[in-house]
């Protein structure tokens, strides 16, 4: 938490500080839950007073849809970049390899918790619902486009990307349902899940999606 000192006053461009908060908040959601963003607590967290963050989210819901929009894209353009670069990384096939790398390693559990944490908070509050549903069909779309990208090389045989993409996505949710309650006895099969299951989607060999 962050001390306020009330002889400092840093005044910044409004989009500036809107951006500011949210990346706040998305902190505060990935390492605390979504509960815990308030306005005061994210006011606190920036050494600020709570009326100049109500002042930018007058209601609490729409910084928390915010926030998790800011974390779950954050992480999203980090696993499937829209325009995948590098060495390895170029070819629909490696850039997968590197997705399922990367979403079994323990640093994607607080994405997981994020995803199961906001699903759960969507029941009750329509803004958040609102921002899940548009994350998830992103998602969705940014695997759909690999698919679409390795059957037009002939590396993958799927003749629905869409609906590949979606049971790919279903997946890894199913197998992140369980991140807090068996998150130190998760056995080889349910890490695997997601990989697996995109390789049958894609007429891979098993393995073929192993880095």
């Amino acid at each position: 938490m962050t001390s306020r000192d009330p002889g400092i006053r840093t005044r910044k461009a409004p989009t500036e500080r809107r951006h500011e908060i949210v990346r706040a908040a998305a902190r505060v959601g990935l390492a605390e839950g979504l509960e815990c963003v308030t306005l005061r607590r994210i006011a606190d967290e920036l050494g600020v007073r709570p009326g100049l963050v109500s002042h930018y989210f007058p209601a609490a819901d729409t910084l928390v849809a915010e926030a998790f929009t800011s974390a779950t894209l954050a992480e999203l353009d980090g696993l499937l970049p829209e325009e995948p670069s590098g060495p390895g990384h170029d070819t629909p096939l490696s850039t997968l390899r590197r997705f399922f790398t990367l979403i079994a390693n323990t640093e994607f559990d607080n994405v997981s918790r994020l995803w199961l944490n906001a699903r759960h908070l969507s029941r009750y509050r329509p803004v958040l619902r609102d921002h899940v549903v548009e994350q998830e069909l992103l998602w969705c779309r940014r695997i759909e486009r690999l698919i679409v990208a390795g059957t037009g090389a002939e590396v993958f045989r799927c003749a629905d990307p869409w609906a590949a993409a979606v049971r790919i996505l279903v997946a890894i949710d199913g197998s992140s349902a369980y991140i807090n309650t068996s998150a130190d006895s998760r056995a080889a099969p349910l890490t695997d899940l997601a990989r697996t299951t995109a390789e049958a989607e894609l007429g891979l060999p098993r393995g073929s999606l192993v880095t």
